[in-house]
């Protein structure tokens, strides 16, 4: 994640639909993505995906986000989740994780949540929602702990002024949902659209760190 940048995120109830944006992202230059656990029997479409990364993009690392508790963090991690990404802090998913050996990346609100995350071995923490909190946030939190890790996550959009910002605020990766994914794009299934709109972010998160 530090040395791409860009973490796509994205979640549908179609496996195939799934595969083509995984696809289209991987030819764009991704090589971090984050499926989603939101809808019904997400987890066996992310058992799919998962089958299909293995052949087809292998040099993807592959993790699963939108986890609140323990039990469905050990779902995916039997189902090959390389991470786990929550929109908050539960220590319970941190033992079960760190058991595993596999990183946990929480949702932190306040300069607390982020030192108890440290704390418990997150190396990585989620910034979220990051169009609330703001650039401002995340310039807090390394001021005083320049050490930590941020991945910002929400309002993040796949252009120049918006990227940019977050990076010379100090995060180390920015994860990017609909804006990446119109729906009208996926109707008309333009995959090459979303190999462009990837290759265009890398390409900005590239510049930044010059």
């Amino acid at each position: 994640m530090s040395a791409t940048g860009i973490v796509p995120i994205f979640y549908h109830s179609s496996i195939e639909i799934t595969k083509n944006i995984v696809k289209a992202c991987y030819k764009g230059g991704i090589r971090v993505f984050e499926f989603t656990n939101r809808g019904d029997f997400a987890y066996e479409v992310f058992g799919e995906l998962s089958k299909f990364v293995n052949k087809e993009c292998s040099e993807l690392i592959l993790g699963v986000g939108s986890i609140v508790d323990a039990p469905t963090a050990s779902l995916y991690i039997q189902l090959g989740a390389n991470f786990i990404v929550s929109p908050l802090f539960n220590s319970d998913v941190a033992r079960v994780v760190n058991r595993r050996l596999v990183p946990y990346i929480p949702g932190c609100g306040s300069v607390s949540e982020v030192g108890l995350a440290q704390e418990v071995g997150c190396d990585l923490c989620k910034i979220f929602p990051g169009d609330l909190l703001g650039t401002t946030f995340v310039k807090s939190i390394k001021a005083p702990m320049p050490w930590s890790l941020l991945m910002v996550t929400g309002g993040v959009k796949p252009e120049k002024d918006n990227i940019k910002s977050w990076f010379s605020a100090g995060a180390t990766c920015v994860g990017i949902g609909s804006s990446f994914f119109p729906k009208e794009t996926i109707v008309n299934r333009e995959w090459n659209k979303i190999s462009e709109m990837c290759s265009y972010a890398l390409k900005i998160f590239n510049e930044v760190m010059e």
